[in-house]
């Protein structure tokens, strides 16, 4: 009774503990997740606020120094001087439409000393500039004094928002006038709307008195980020910045402040569509005066939190799992140790069996290609007997002529025999020497081989049976150097072996003619060694067997073991060995070989 008490305690304090622990983890992974992701946003934010400000600055400079221009020219002063010149006043007028279209911007217009507008771009419209008095505006005060004047305002008479680019038109150091350059920002609106789809964020732009009124959204403008006092009502009157348009608070909580010293805020927005949070950035722009706010979206943050709370969760109850199950597995690890301990003697003993059966195999493997490369040799014997013969009755017969010649005296006669001689002892120990090489055990050592070379070691094994047979040889090689890479000995060993096959096929052929072929293939890195004979083929019936071990045919003798051995020498060396028919008679064994190195001699 007291032990299932203990066990229920222990499993209530065990569930207390994995319950806190998850809470502690979501906590956790909730608090991570949204840090991180503001941070993420404020940098990205930085960056887009730069390039923002940046796009603005250079839409507005591109109108900065055109009133200083336009200034400098004397028909504004000659206007300013005869004002009630109709036909001065009416060049005026042509010259500044003029210059509103090269410029693109959105007017041009020449005020007097007492800010009435004589002369104006839009002379001809409706709601022209002229006769208008914008004696109150800013940027005519900031001209009249002599100063080049900006000031951003919706437009009386046309009731767009625009920035102004003033300056003073002056004689003999007098102000006669200002020269105003007006900039229609809702085109830049638009353009820095693009800007901000593209980034995904919104923006706005207020002014001192922090009114908006340029934004990504419509429903942010024409309105304040803070409450609007009595005074501040009055001074925008008076100024006359924003026309007749009702400025209204936004709804923004918490309540905006300008002074606050963090570099990101998070406000949430609300509208007609709704409320939604965002990770505000703002940024002075000092030559217009003006504060841009880059404000993006915390929604889709907190829209993966969901998915990160429940992967977290997942996480959490897997290493509890896994944590679990290790306790649990330890607990049953001292049953199972001897267990183990006995199962792993005995793989050992295993391992130890198969690794010395398989040493076992690969010594009666190299024992096989011994001994057929001595079949062979044994079938090409009465072939190398008469090739060395042949050396061996001439040394005889050259020794015994020396020997006479000693005896008269010529020893010039008998100097040449005996260079005679030492060229075909040379010969006889060549020969001897590339049989010894090809009955000698391969050591297992791949390296790089120049094919010519093999087929030429090769061709001097066979040539004996080749000159007996009657055989004519034809060989076509690479223009240049061609390496694989492989064992030399055992590649030696095919080749001598597909060449004396179509040797003996060739035996009951009244034309004997053999073809090597060395090329490159057209769609990959591979070595082609074709060799070619005039003998009766392969059956068709044969072909899937022909590489089988201890398979023959009758026109082919010595099949049964050379090419099943051929055909594994040259899988080792990642290549493949086929046969084919040609049309006009006799087979195609083609070898099939990585190129390792190709060097071609007509580049």
């Amino acid at each position: 009774m007291v032990i299932a008490t203990t066990k229920i305690q222990y499993k209530i304090l065990l569930s207390i503990i994995l319950i806190a622990g998850l809470l502690l983890t979501l906590f956790t992974s909730q608090w991570y997740w949204l840090n991180k992701g503001k941070n993420d946003i404020a940098a990205q934010s930085e960056k887009q606020i730069n390039e923002l400000v940046l796009f603005i600055d250079q839409q507005l400079a591109q109108f900065e120094i055109i009133p200083e221009v336009i200034a400098t020219n004397p028909i504004l002063q000659e206007g300013l001087l005869a004002q009630k010149d109709p036909q001065k006043i009416a060049q005026l007028n042509a010259y500044l439409s003029e210059l509103q279209e090269v410029t693109e911007s959105s007017d041009i217009y020449l005020t007097d000393a007492l800010g009435v507008a004589i002369a104006a771009s839009n002379w001809q419209q409706p709601n022209t500039f002229i006769n208008q008095d914008y004696s109150f505006r800013p940027y005519f005060i900031e001209a009249l004094s002599g100063r080049a004047g900006r000031y951003y305002a919706v437009g009386t008479s046309s009731d767009k928002r625009g920035f102004y680019f003033s300056n003073p038109v002056l004689h003999n150091g007098i102000v006669l006038g200002v020269i105003v350059v007006k900039v229609d920002i809702g085109v830049i609106e638009q353009q820095s709307t693009g800007i901000a789809i593209a980034g995904q964020y919104e923006f706005m732009i207020s002014d001192p008195d922090d009114i908006i009124f340029l934004s990504s959204i419509n429903h942010w403008r024409f309105r304040s980020l803070a409450p609007l006092s009595q005074a501040k009502r009055f001074a925008l009157n008076t100024s006359k910045r924003y026309a007749t348009r009702p400025i209204s608070e936004l709804a923004i909580k918490p309540p905006y402040n300008a002074l606050a010293e963090a570099e990101v805020h998070t406000y949430q927005i609300t509208s007609a569509n709704g409320s939604e949070t965002f990770l505000e950035k703002n940024k002075l722009m000092p030559k217009a005066n003006w504060t841009l706010h880059v404000l993006a979206p915390l929604k889709p943050l907190y829209k993966s939190l969901p998915t990160i709370m429940l992967l977290t969760a997942s996480l959490y109850l897997l290493l509890v799992l896994l944590i679990l199950y290790a306790i649990e597995r330890r607990k049953n690890l001292r049953r199972m140790l001897h267990a183990h301990n006995l199962l792993e003697q005995r793989v050992k003993e295993r391992t130890l069996e198969l690794e010395q059966a398989n040493t076992k195999l690969k010594d009666t493997q190299d024992e096989l290609i011994q001994a057929a490369k001595l079949t062979v040799i044994g079938s090409l014997s009465a072939s190398i007997n008469h090739e060395l013969n042949q050396p061996l009755a001439a040394l005889r017969s050259y020794a015994q002529n020396t020997q006479t010649f000693l005896g008269r005296n010529m020893f010039d006669d008998a100097k040449n025999n005996l260079k005679i001689m030492i060229e075909l002892t040379d010969r006889l120990a060549d020969i001897i020497a590339q049989f010894k090489s090809f009955t000698r055990k391969s050591q297992g050592k791949d390296n790089a081989i120049e094919i010519e070379q093999a087929i030429e070691q090769a061709l001097t094994i066979v040539q004996p049976e080749i000159d007996k047979q009657g055989v004519k040889l034809s060989k076509t090689m690479l223009k240049g150097k061609c390496q694989i890479w492989g064992d030399t000995v055992r590649l030696q060993q095919v080749l001598v072996n597909v060449i004396s096959n179509a040797i003996v096929a060739m035996q009951q052929s009244p034309m004997k003619r053999l073809n090597i072929t060395a090329s490159k293939a057209t769609t990959s890195n591979k070595l082609i060694i074709s060799i070619q004979d005039t003998g009766p083929g392969v059956r068709e019936g044969q072909m899937s067997k022909i590489f089988e071990p201890y398979f023959t045919t009758n026109e082919r003798q010595g099949l049964g073991l050379g090419l099943s051995i051929s055909q594994r020498i040259i899988e080792s060396m990642q290549g493949k060995i086929t046969v084919e028919n040609d049309v006009e008679g006799g087979a195609i064994f083609k070898i099939h070989l990585p190129i390792y190195l190709y060097e071609d001699a007509r580049t």
